[in-house]
């Protein structure tokens, strides 16, 4: 945590810290040196669309033209998203020609590679393709152009007028190959095409222990800084973000973090790159939303990964907010560094070119809070301060305290600088409402509320006033769904002084026919300020309302859950994770069960009306058919917070018998955690999961 708010206070100051270098990498000033002194391809962070993770492997011409035809008419070309990416896929099965030329699948490409990139160049767009620094290995990597291949490839990409290259590292891991020395080596054949084009290269070595296995270090992604950006435009900092057609959001922060490592060798031209940003496989908006502020603030390449001729309105105005791509696109190419210490709510601060400020206030957490930092924690000073809030367009004047409402898994994104002129309006920020007791008692701290049909609750707004003037007569009125009722608690202050905050309080009861599922509490607080009139903000925030609990003696597993989560996948009823292998574990087959990967969380609404929960638990035998890596989990049930079971590490070679009390349990929560190894391998199963209620 030091060194990281050591180079925070550094890189707000104008300075440069840098860290100690690996045996045998590049020193950090070399290697930066050394890219400063190389051709600027690409002085902001490149942006544009790649078919992995919303097409697969099986594009064709037609579908390309279709996406790029849509970034155009969508608008996200015109904002910036204006590379075409090919990765992996577009080879034929024979994916060389007799005489050694790569080649495009005869079937999906009928007319090979430069029509196609024509098209897109006739669009306005450029194209990107993909190869492997390794040599091709049929059966484990589909394209390579290792083994004397790298300047016959160049020139290859280059005479059909390719504009940038993603280069994979499956066929290089394996080979056993040094990524620092293939890599240097097909940058230097990329230099070299013989059509003398510039094309940005991607280095992306996506190898990463222990999501891999066990390998060196000098193999890994996580190694990559140490010499890229002598070499590249980017280079991938961890494992892929996601799978074909999924993307969560513990990965985003994930790989977001491991991008956070070494933010001292970004700058214009040479980036770091946690992969792609992708709406609509596996986030809500609200946390892509928070996706797009980080890999903003990170000076990250943007490409989106998703089918853009599917994606809502939403996601496409999204991906095209002017206040967030000018922080991305700011060309001093700083990559923002956490003020403060690592936790569910952190603070991440970007110096930009004019001087002003970039900040992210996150939560990782499940419940909304309200966070604040210091204009002077930014490396600001001064007594008034201008803050843009880049998603609502919010523009208001703070007196040195910078506060925002962040729900659950959100971010604030803001601009902050010097404010001149006529005193703005006060930086008042309105709370989201939150759940704080539910029939009395405390909400479990840090856990979504749960609220279930005939429940009261007591929900809280709080309001504080950051601005250097006061404001007068504030006002909260809380709407909820239909049928439910609320009941103010309190009398309203006439006055909020600069510094001042209130809380207003309510009480909500929920009919006992409230629909289960998703359910919105709106906050609209009203206020005038001088000068600026009658004023309002509008905070939404959603809780869970439970289905019915269980009754009788039941398969847990056949009941609806409240939520659930798996670190791979999606958890499965009565199967092993991904659905294909029933549950399985030391050669015994159950029938009934969860199957989830580590790590996961499978909540159920048991409303106090059960006494008694059963299963084993331990790791499913399809483990065995991928490898001796991996395959440790921890196992334990979790009621109202309270932990009634807990198995400690299980291998492969072990079960665990579950029989607990339930007594007095309202929200039982069953937790998978990956044993501190990481998750590879870990297919861990609830079989049996029986309750009596």
């Amino acid at each position: 945590m030091k060194r990281h708010l050591l180079t925070a206070l550094a890189l707000t100051a104008g300075l440069l810290i840098v860290p100690a270098t690996p045996a045998g990498a590049t020193p950090v000033t070399a290697a930066v040196r050394d890219a400063a002194s190389a051709p600027v391809l690409s002085p902001t962070p490149y942006q544009g669309w790649n078919t992995y993770f919303g097409l697969g492997g099986n594009f064709s011409a037609e579908s390309v033209k279709e996406v790029a035809d849509a970034l155009v008419t969508r608008g996200l070309a015109r904002a910036g998203y204006d590379i075409v990416w090919l990765d992996g896929g577009w080879q034929d099965p024979e994916p060389r020609t007799v005489e050694g030329d790569l080649q495009a699948d005869r079937t999906r490409f009928p007319d090979g590679l430069k029509p196609l990139v024509d098209y897109i160049h006739a669009k306005g767009l450029r194209a990107g393709i993909y190869t492997d620094a390794g040599p091709y290995i049929p059966g484990k990597c589909g394209l390579g152009s290792g083994g004397g291949y790298y300047q016959r490839d160049a020139d290859q990409f280059a005479a059909w007028e390719f504009d940038a290259v993603k280069v994979d590292f499956l066929c290089g891991i394996a080979a056993n190959l040094d990524p620092k020395t293939v890599y240097t080596e097909f940058a230097q054949a990329l230099r070299n095409n013989a059509s003398g084009r510039q094309i940005i290269f991607n280095l992306c070595n996506p190898v990463t222990s222990p999501d891999w296995g066990n390998y060196p270090e000098e193999q890994q992604s996580t190694y990559s800084w140490s010499y890229a950006p002598a070499i590249a435009q980017s280079w991938r900092t961890y494992t892929d973000v996601g799978f074909v057609g999924e993307i969560k959001f513990k990965d985003v922060l994930r790989n977001y973090d491991a991008n956070a490592r070494h933010p001292e060798v970004a700058g214009p031209g040479h980036f770091n790159d946690p992969d792609y940003v992708a709406p609509e496989l596996g986030m809500t908006d609200e946390e892509f939303r928070t996706q797009m502020s980080l890999w903003s603030v990170a000076a990250a390449p943007l490409v989106i990964g998703s089918d853009v001729r599917k994606l809502s309105q939403t996601s496409v105005d999204i991906l095209a907010d002017a206040d967030m791509l000018a922080i991305n696109q700011d060309p001093a190419g700083v990559q923002a560094v956490r003020v403060g210490p690592a936790g569910t709510t952190e603070t991440w601060v970007k110096r930009l070119a004019n001087g002003d400020r970039a900040v992210v206030l996150l939560n990782r957490g499940e419940t909304p809070t309200t966070q604040t930092t210091k204009a002077s924690s930014l490396g600001l000073s001064g007594s008034r301060f201008t803050v843009r809030n880049a998603w609502t367009d919010r523009v208001t004047e703070s007196a040195g305290t910078i506060s925002a409402a962040v729900p659950a898994h959100g971010a604030a994104l803001l601009r902050v600088g010097p404010a001149r002129g006529l005193p703005g309006v006060p930086h008042l920020t309105a709370g989201l409402p939150e759940v704080t007791q539910v029939g009395g008692a405390p909400t479990q701290d840090g856990s979504a509320p749960v609220l279930a049909g005939g429940d009261e609750a007591r929900v809280e707004v709080v309001v504080r006033n950051d601005g250097s003037l006061p404001v007068f007569t504030p006002k909260v009125a809380l709407a909820t769904p239909a049928g439910w009722t609320v009941r103010p608690l309190g009398r309203a202050p006439q006055l909020l002084t600069p510094g001042g905050r209130t809380t207003f309080a309510f009480t909500v009861a929920l009919p006992a026919s409230a629909a289960p599922g998703s359910a919105a509490l709106t906050a609209t607080t009203s206020y005038r300020a001088l000068g600026h009139g009658q004023l309002n903000q509008r905070t939404v925030s959603t809780l869970v309302v439970a289905p019915a609990p269980p009754d009788g003696e039941v398969v847990l597993s056949h009941h609806t859950w409240i939520s659930a989560t798996s670190g791979w996948m999606s958890p499965t009823v009565d199967l092993s994770v991904g659905g294909w292998t029933p549950i399985s574990m030391l050669g015994q087959v159950y029938p009934t069960g969860l199957g989830v990967a580590s790590p996961s969380t499978v909540r159920y609404y048991v409303g106090d009306r059960c006494t008694r929960l059963t299963a084993v638990v331990g790791l499913d035998d399809a483990v065995r058919n991928v490898g001796p890596e991996g395959a440790t989990s921890t196992f334990q049930v979790i009621g109202d917070g309270r932990v009634l079971f807990d198995s400690g590490v299980l291998t492969r070679e072990d079960i665990r018998q579950v029989d607990v009390d339930l007594s007095g349990v309202r929200v039982l929560d069953l937790v998978v955690g990956d044993a501190g190894d990481g998750g590879y391998n870990d297919r861990a199963n609830w079989a049996g999961l029986n309750a009596t209620c």
